[in-house]
């Protein structure tokens, strides 16, 4: 009966660690993504192998500057397999930030993916909150890299007189983003202003305003990740 209980419970561990992996592993050597499929859990269906070229593999989304014509002085370029379909079924993705001085990319989070980022270019104040409310935060330098764990809430912010970049690479390939603030205060339907009254301390004219700043559109579209 021991021996049945011990096998039962490896089972079991096996099945549980599968479960919480951040994607599912993929079951062939590549699967370029059919984008003009619906996704399902592990990604897009694969196109057909023969069809597939060597720029299938490459994706120059990431050469031009993001557009930072916005009220954060920031952008971002996301490379998901929304984007670029070799991506499909890896458990990747990579993001360009671009600031111009005093942009910041605000606090937010992405659900599905831990995150790395490298200072390429700039002073960068990058900071992480945890769910106990600890700030880790101080300036990077280039050639630096930080670590995010997965879900929680973090930010960077151009502190220097020139422009910053940052190349990010997160663990999956629909890692997802969600802003604090915004997701607040222009979600839809609307937060009632009672519980952003209560939540975060403001009468009913900041309250009016922050919604008016948080759903102003911006031509980088950040939340396509």
């Amino acid at each position: 009966m021991a021996v049945s209980k011990s096998i039962i419970f490896v089972l079991f561990t096996f099945l549980a660690v599968s479960l919480v992996s951040s994607d599912p592993d993929p079951l062939q050597d590549f699967c370029i993504g059919d984008l003009s499929a619906r996704p399902s859990i592990n990604g897009f269906p694969c196109r057909n192998a023969s069809l597939v070229t060597v720029d299938d593999f490459i994706y120059s989304g990431l050469v031009n500057s993001s557009n930072t014509t916005n009220i954060d002085r920031a952008g971002a370029t996301f490379g998901t397999a929304l984007r670029f379909p070799g991506l499909n079924t890896l458990g990747l993705s990579i993001a360009r930030l671009d600031f111009l001085p005093e942009g910041i990319i605000p606090p937010h989070t992405h659900p599905r993916a831990s995150e790395m980022v490298y200072v390429e270019e700039g002073s960068v104040y990058a900071a992480i909150v945890t769910a106990d409310n600890r700030l880790f935060a101080r300036v990077m330098s280039r050639g630096e890299v930080m670590v995010i764990p997965r879900g929680l809430i973090h930010w960077q912010m151009n502190v220097g007189r020139t422009n910053a970049k940052i190349i990010a690479t997160l663990n999956s390939q629909f890692p997802g983003i969600q802003f604090v603030a915004r997701s607040m205060f222009g979600s839809r339907p609307a937060v009632p202003d009672e519980v952003l009254e209560k939540t975060f301390f403001l009468d009913a004219a900041a309250i009016d305003q922050e919604t008016m700043r948080s759903q102003v559109e911006y031509p980088n579209a950040l939340g396509n990740a």
